[in-house]
């Protein structure tokens, strides 16, 4: 056995909640690494500066003696350079042929290009043996002297790296204090932004059974409020279909207890009858009313299938050939009242997107109006045309519709006055449900030959028919 598909229960709240902190935890850690950057960049501005101004303190004690370059107290400026207590600073200084004339011979030499300027300061990052050290760098001009002299100072970098450490720490600090309250008030923010669903859900859950009212979308935030209309539209479809439900039941009880109170009386008479003759007679309207109950039963229920909102399954069918079907079924109903039943079929096919059984009951109830209200020797004819649509008619030569009954005899239960044949006023409501079903319209002519009706279905063609349906009015 097929396991069934488990659906995980999916929160709003959560869902924000979890957009809110995954894109915060992946930003964070970057965001530290860029404020590291930055810290570094801060401590290195600060440090280049007293580095630089060591640069040119130590070219300012250069001259050029008996063809030497000389550092003029080097010795002092040597203590003065090594005074900080957290790093160690070095210096050292080359003649035109690169030879060390002062300080430390351990800072390796740098070449002067053509793009350097003389006296301008350079920064690079370097390391002395088992030593990181920031560098800064010039080439001096010195007076006598034929070409350049290289002035470098460096010093290791335990102290910016202490500085930038600082900033972090203290940007930390406050982003642990911010980032717990900010959370706190998105949390506070989203329990207040949901309070709206949740007083929705208390208003549904406190109606009574039968309160289909829509609900009020004047007190409901903008995001709600699409959710609040397509409800308001279910209540709308679940009252109209409830209101059929209960027409229909008032309509069935009503119809039926006429024919069930005369079929009880027909049953009482035959039960008191000893005349053989007399016990035929009733027994034949007995059976007489069960028909007419089970025809009105039909109907009744081919009335409720119209009626449903809900589009019927369609699959594409030739309605010429139902309609020759139902019109073969009807020759000896026909024949019983001396009517010529006939049939002229379409040229080409005549598809329609339909439910064979809907259509069925469509062309059932045509026909029988048509032969029910024809007299004998009167000609009833059904006739199927297609062309940019598919036309379904029925011709009749018998007592004809008024101009002012013509749209009265839609309505359920209508009969029209001064007719002596039984009916129960359905099926032409029927008829236009069915054709409402199929996008499809009715339409009641006078016969334009001799006295009579024509009634007329004009389907939409083909595919034509699906994207035209719409529910039973």
């Amino acid at each position: 056995m097929a396991r069934e598909k488990q659906h995980s229960q999916k929160s709003v709240f959560g869902e924000i909640v979890d957009w809110t902190l995954a894109p915060l935890l992946i930003l964070w850690p970057i965001s530290m690494a860029i404020q590291y950057f930055f810290a570094y960049s801060i401590a290195d501005g600060a440090y280049d500066r007293e580095l630089r101004d060591s640069v040119f303190a130590v070219s300012k004690q250069l001259s050029y003696v008996a063809g030497h370059l000389v550092v003029n107290d080097a010795a002092a400026a040597a203590v003065i350079l090594r005074a900080e207590d957290d790093d160690l600073t070095f210096f050292q200084v080359r003649d035109e042929r690169n030879a060390v004339a002062g300080g430390d011979a351990v800072l390796p030499l740098v070449d002067f290009t053509p793009e350097m300027e003389p006296h301008k300061v350079y920064f690079r990052d370097d390391h002395i043996p088992g030593v990181e050290v920031r560098v800064a760098y010039l080439f001096a001009q010195v007076p006598g002297m034929s070409g350049a002299a290289l002035v470098q100072v460096a010093e290791t970098v335990r102290k910016r790296s202490r500085l930038a450490s600082e900033i972090i720490g203290d940007v930390l600090a406050a982003q642990f204090l911010i980032v717990p309250v900010a959370l706190l008030f998105v949390w506070l923010g989203l329990t207040r932004g949901i309070e709206p669903l949740n007083d929705l859900t208390a208003a549904i859950r406190g109606r009574k059974p039968g309160d289909l009212a829509p609900i009020d979308e004047a007190d409901a935030p903008e995001e709600a409020r699409p959710l609040i209309g397509a409800f308001n539209e279910l209540l709308a479809r679940l009252e109209a279909s409830l209101r059929a439900q209960q027409r229909f039941v008032a309509d069935a009880a009503h119809q039926m207890r006429t024919p069930l109170a005369g079929l009880k009386m027909q049953a009482e008479i035959a039960m008191r009858q000893r005349d053989p003759v007399n016990l035929q007679h009733a027994m034949r309207q007995i059976v007489a009313s069960a028909n007419r109950t089970s025809h009105l039963i039909n109907q009744l229920l081919a009335l409720a299938r119209a009626d449903s909102d809900s589009p019927p399954a369609l699959r594409p069918l030739d309605l010429d050939a139902l309609a020759r079907d139902v019109t073969r079924d009807w020759v000896l109903r026909a024949r019983e009242k001396d009517i010529d039943l006939g049939f002229e079929g379409a040229e080409q096919a005549a598809w329609v997107e339909g439910s064979p059984a809907l259509l069925r009951e469509l062309v059932v109830n045509l026909l029988d109006n048509a032969i029910r209200y024809t007299p004998a020797g009167g000609r009833v004819t059904v006739r199927v045309a297609a062309g940019g649509g598919v036309l379904l008619e029925v011709e009749d030569t018998g007592i004809g519709i008024a101009d002012a009954d013509r749209e009265l005899v839609f309505e359920r239960f209508y009969r029209v006055l001064g007719t002596d044949t039984e009916g129960s006023g359905l099926g032409l409501p029927i008829v236009r449900g069915i054709a409402h079903l199929h996008g499809a319209t009715v339409a009641l002519l006078p016969n334009p030959r001799v006295r009579g009706t024509v009634a007329r279905v004009v389907f939409p063609r083909g595919e034509d028919a699906s994207q035209r349906l719409r529910p039973a009015a």
